[in-house]
């Protein structure tokens, strides 16, 4: 029943239940319930159900009503329920007592617009930045909650490095992972309701989400959905700036795309636009499977022809004979900024995870810290991409270039942000992500960054314990 009183649908049910059908066509919003209340009999004069509840949640119901049946046929008690805006309680909805349908005396148009103005004025209490996205994190795993506490706290770095604001974290650590959602029906409506309440249309799950999951989710809960993958991919996507840069994120985004494609279009039409969504191409990421198909091939292509003209570079260095130095590590461990005092460069650099994204070359004269009677008068230092753990397959194939050239360095010198509580995992995951590259054999410098940030015994026992060095730079 819509808004005035109008029969929007008849649902004609059995002893089972009812179905309802799809309501997408009408109105929702971040803001905004649908519009409708779904009035249904309960012959057994049965209260609303679990699964009343579930439906008045998924499907952002005005009210869920139930009407019972008296043994003459005649109208009995009406239950009723309804979604609640954030309260301190952290209730989600409100079921009000049973009435007989006689003393049912709602004014409903004024009583739904002034729940919808409570739900505005809710929402309005989160501080943006212009156009700002909010979201809600979630991460669902059977892992230990310290594991799953220490990726949702990189995820957050990542969503904030990305340009949203999160409005709330949530770990669950069900008995069993469902197959299709991740999580059970009643943490799904538990979730749809936090969003609406805090006015977010996006959802990042901290878990890598396959092209039915995301489908799944999308569909049922009417928002925005991305994993981890597309979060790191919309990040390089704001970064890339060189030529090659923009090729290599283009061609992973499209990569990651394609088996989507054919999955569902909905869920990724959701996206255009906004966090997850974006890319440095022309073709975005609405365009169908053909095109998308002649657009990787392209790419390739010219990647390709690129990491030719990178050979080509490679083959100078080598007959000059320049020792080369590469600095490596996890993303925001300082390279750049180590970069920049090394060759008195000034790229771009910032508290965040991914800031740089194009590598740099400098050839640095280096006769003040060399072995007296060193031959060797200037050597080329790179600076490149970060690292992070689980660093999507598609972008790691796309960027296989850029790491190749690592091939060529004499020296990798990796750079470790030992005031991040996290940098043991840091340095096994950088560790890893080499051995996957084939770059495990080539010399390594550790180098441990921000030491004026602990104190110095501390440092002194890291350095040892690790044999590296330490800087703050």
């Amino acid at each position: 029943m819509g808004r005035r009183g109008s029969i929007e649908t008849v649902i004609v049910g059995d002893q089972k239940g009812i179905t309802i059908p799809n309501l997408s066509r009408y109105r929702t919003g971040i803001l905004r319930l649908r519009g409708l209340r779904l009035i249904h009999t309960h012959l057994q004069g049965e209260p609303l159900t679990e699964e009343d509840l579930t439906d008045l949640a998924l499907l952002r119901l005005d009210m869920m009503v139930a009407l019972t049946v008296n043994r003459n046929g005649s109208p009995g008690l009406i239950y009723s329920a309804h979604l609640l805006p954030d309260n301190r309680e952290r209730r989600v909805w409100e079921v009000n007592p049973p009435i007989p349908l006689e003393q049912w005396d709602t004014d409903f148009l004024r009583w739904i617009q002034s729940l919808e103005e409570e739900f505005q004025r809710g929402q309005r209490a989160i501080p943006l930045k212009g156009s700002q996205e909010k979201a809600i994190l979630l991460s669902v795993g059977r892992e230990s909650r310290e594991v799953l506490e220490d990726s949702m706290e990189e995820l957050k770095d990542l969503a904030e490095s990305s340009g949203v604001f999160v409005t709330e974290s949530i770990i669950q650590r069900p008995t069993q992972i469902s197959p299709t959602t991740l999580m059970g029906e009643g943490k799904l409506k538990e979730l749809l309701v936090k969003c609406m309440q805090q006015g977010v249309d996006l959802i990042i799950l901290d878990q890598n989400l396959t092209p039915g999951q995301m489908a799944t989710i999308s569909d049922l809960t009417e928002l925005r959905v991305i994993d981890r993958t597309q979060l790191i991919l919309d990040i390089f996507a704001q970064r890339a700036h060189t030529q090659e840069g923009k090729v290599q994120v283009e061609l992973a985004q499209l990569k990651y795309l394609l088996p989507r494609l054919a999955k569902k279009t909905l869920a990724l039409s959701r996206l255009t636009g906004g966090i997850g969504g974006r890319g440095p191409g022309e073709t975005k990421l609405e365009i169908d499977r053909r095109r998308v198909r002649e657009r990787i091939h392209l790419l390739e292509k010219e990647l390709k022809k690129l990491a030719l003209r990178r050979e080509q570079r490679r083959g100078l260095r080598r007959k000059t004979r320049i020792p080369v130095l590469s600095i490596i590590g996890y993303t925001n461990a300082g390279k750049t900024t180590l970069f920049n005092l090394l060759t008195g460069s000034r790229f771009h650099v910032e508290e965040k995870l991914f800031a740089t994204l194009d590598t740099a070359t400098r050839r640095l004269r280096c006769r003040t810290f060399l072995p007296i009677g060193s031959n060797v008068r200037e050597v080329v230092i790179t600076d490149t991409v970060g690292l992070i753990k689980n660093l999507p397959k598609d972008l790691m194939v796309a960027f296989r270039p850029t790491f190749d050239e690592l091939h060529e360095s004499d020296v990798l010198i990796h750079l470790v942000d030992i005031s991040n509580p996290r940098f043991t995992v840091h340095m096994e995951a950088v560790h890893q992500i080499l051995l996957e590259l084939g770059l495990h054999l080539i010399p390594r410098l550790l180098v441990f960054n921000k030491e004026d940030r602990l104190d110095r015994e501390g440092v002194r026992a890291l350095c040892e314990k690790y044999g590296g060095v330490s800087i703050s730079a």
